[in-house]
């Protein structure tokens, strides 16, 4: 892929989250992270991608997604058993994957460590099998063994597209991520907090004030700016048609989702208060060095000043080491300086609009 095509969707969000733990550490902790010498509230990307992963099977149908699992050898036998024409679909699974050069603990336990495979390659394993008999007999040649491979890595679904896959036991099956996504962070110092509560037990004697359970749980709350991108140019080498669906339900997925760690017990669910999306030519620009020097608590809160922050580092970065995005399209009056203000409906109708031109002829005007 030369220069003059690459094509770079830069996804921007300024969010405030109240009191929360959503993201928890090995202790039970909300995540943080030291940046510009003090502490920040954190929410890992994975924890992120997995609440997107959970918003993709609403956006796309089920057939366009992957499974990460170590079961895999189960999910290729189903396809198998639809040919009707295998005596034992789970033994020629284990056959056909091992051909694959994965290792198969058993056909129960599957492999060591999970498998990102999407339904098509599971299908086309499964009629591998079918029009190549020879290679769950033992007997397949180097050729087969090609052929496999491939199956196991052409036409891979659009999450595994997006977020990539990785193979210990054989790194030729890797996927290439062609999204990022940044772990979430404050705009400012965070100190967590410990919420003290009790529990009474519904069937207790009427003379009986204690608890039936004490406990303590940790929390924060923030103004998070949170941060993806997505690589369009390499994208669309692995989806093809299906690239500019991706992309556009990508951005919703990400601005929309939220991880549901302890969810019942803060009700934490909030939507963004500034969207900014870039379309850049370049490459991709992750703007937290606007937070670098936390924000300071005001009278106008976090999320005003963040904004602010972000509008001067967005143009000092314009003009003294990138320039201007191509596209720009903001939700939320507090990000208008850096781009065209439409309603989130409008800006995924946009970018829908406009992908297939850019990516087709990687003009620099829409």
């Amino acid at each position: 892929m030369s220069v003059k095509n690459r094509l770079y969707l830069d996804i921007h969000v300024l969010q405030t989250v109240p009191s929360s733990c959503i993201n928890r550490d090995d202790t039970g902790s909300p995540k943080t992270a030291i940046y510009g010498g003090v502490t920040r509230a954190r929410v890992s990307s994975q924890s992120w991608k997995r609440a997107m992963r959970l918003l993709f099977k609403e956006l796309f149908p089920e057939e366009k997604l992957g499974v990460r699992t170590k079961k895999i050898v189960e999910m290729v036998a189903e396809e198998i058993a639809r040919h009707q024409v295998v005596k034992d679909p789970q033994t020629a699974a284990v056959k056909i994957l091992e051909a694959a050069g994965l290792k198969i603990k058993s056909p129960e336990k599957g492999t060591d460590a999970l498998f990102f495979l999407g339904r098509t390659q599971a299908r086309a394993l499964a009629q591998l099998v079918v029009d190549h008999p020879d290679i769950i007999k033992g007997g397949a040649s180097r050729e087969d063994k090609a052929k496999v491979a491939r199956a196991l890595t052409e036409s891979p679904a659009i999450d595994i597209a997006l977020f990539g896959r990785m193979v210990a036991d054989d790194p030729s099956l890797n996927t290439d991520a062609s999204a990022q996504v940044a772990h979430a962070l404050s705009t400012h110092k965070v100190s967590n907090e410990y919420d003290y509560f009790t529990a009474v037990d519904d069937l207790a004697a009427e003379d009986d004030a204690g608890a039936g359970h004490i406990g303590t749980m940790e929390f924060n709350s923030s103004t998070m700016y949170r941060y993806a991108t997505v690589a369009l140019h390499q994208l669309a080498e692995q989806l093809a048609e299906d690239t500019v669906q991706a992309a556009v339900q990508f951005v919703r997925a990400f601005v929309c989702s939220m991880p549901t760690g302890k969810q019942n017990s803060f009700a934490n669910r909030t939507v963004p208060d500034a969207v900014l999306v870039t379309l850049r030519k370049d490459q991709p620009i992750n703007l937290v060095g606007a937070f670098e020097r936390p924000v300071r608590a005001s009278d106008e809160g976090y999320v005003i000043p963040s904004a602010q922050r972000l509008v001067q580092h967005a143009r000092s970065v314009y003009q003294n080491f990138a320039g201007e995005p191509i596209v720009a399209l903001v939700t939320g009056d507090l990000l208008s300086e850096l781009g065209r203000t439409v309603p989130f409906p409008e800006l995924l109708d946009t970018l829908s609009k406009i992908l297939p031109e850019y990516l087709q002829t990687g003009r620099n005007e829409p």
